[in-house]
């Protein structure tokens, strides 16, 4: 996912999505391109200092204040029926670092809240629609956002980018861009909760930091997942990631995580993000607030 346009301050947070969402510049937009990963020829070994500072910038940075996006995540399975579920996500940064709140609604219509702690300690709360639900609990981050769905709160936290154990090992195109290739290693306690995998690799654009790609990684080298940033949305002079796709590399089944409407600059309660108010359902800001954002 190509950017483009004069540099200005890097702006990210958590999030697909961020992978979740990942966010992009404001005053940067997008441009044509896609592909696989292609590695350029280089000279000697990567810089690891220079990776450390990428990181840093990376880790600092976020979107300007409070803000919340209404999306669609779309089960697109390789064989059998498409399935649409609609949910609301409304985003901060506390103490801890970036924090969300996840609101989805399942088959059922019932309502699935979740409550996503990222950051060097990070946690996942989930108060599920079911009649046997009635107060949050601590679930592992690879737990389905919803039954059904490939999506899980660890896309969501990119708690990777925490993991001390990290190492660029090239720069690659990817979607006509340049990225810097990191390779990041679970700690050993991570590592013994999920003995199938062996660590994340993630691609960020050289220039802005964005994460374009990530791929989970097995013990034998295989690509698990992959998650990538298909196509933006600007509002106002802030560009937001549209469209994320992230794919069961074995079943070949698809998740699409896209944005139908955002409003930024926000002012929430603080106890929006605290894990005992996910028993209270939140309103969505004021209708006028939303900015539409078209399939």
């Amino acid at each position: 996912m190509p950017v483009s346009g004069n540099t200005p301050a890097l702006t990210w947070r958590a999030f697909f999505i961020y992978a979740v969402l990942a966010v992009v510049p404001a005053g940067a937009g997008p441009s044509p391109g896609a592909g696989q990963p292609a590695t350029y020829a280089q000279l000697g070994k990567p810089d690891q200092e220079e990776g450390r500072q990428v990181l840093a910038a990376f880790r600092r940075a976020g979107i300007p204040g409070q803000y919340y996006l209404q999306f669609v995540l779309r089960v697109l399975p390789r064989r059998g029926d498409e399935r649409d579920f609609s949910g609301s996500l409304w985003g901060t940064r506390n103490a801890v670092g970036p924090v969300t709140r996840v609101a989805i609604t399942d088959a059922r219509g019932g309502e699935n809240r979740l409550l996503i702690q990222n950051g060097a300690q990070p946690a996942v709360w989930l108060l599920g629609a079911g009649e046997g639900d009635k107060s949050p609990q601590v679930v592992d981050a690879f737990q389905p956002l919803i039954p059904g769905v490939e999506l899980s709160a660890f896309e969501l936290q990119m708690t990777y980018l925490y993991w001390p154990d990290a190492t660029l090992e090239q720069v690659s195109r990817v979607r006509s861009r340049p990225a810097h290739v990191f390779l990041f290693k679970p700690p050993a306690a991570w590592a013994a909760e999920h003995p199938g995998i062996s660590g994340v690799r993630a691609y960020l654009d050289t220039q802005y930091n964005v994460p374009v790609q990530t791929e989970l990684i097995g013990q034998a080298g295989n690509v698990l997942r992959t998650l990538s940033l298909v196509d933006l949305a600007k509002v106002g002079d802030q560009y937001l990631p549209k469209t994320i796709d992230l794919r069961n590399e074995a079943t070949r089944d698809k998740t699409r995580f896209q944005v139908t409407g955002a409003a930024l600059g926000l002012e929430f309660s603080s106890i929006v993000f605290e894990p005992a108010q996910l028993t209270e359902k939140v309103a969505p800001p004021a209708k006028g607030k939303i900015v539409e954002i078209a399939p």
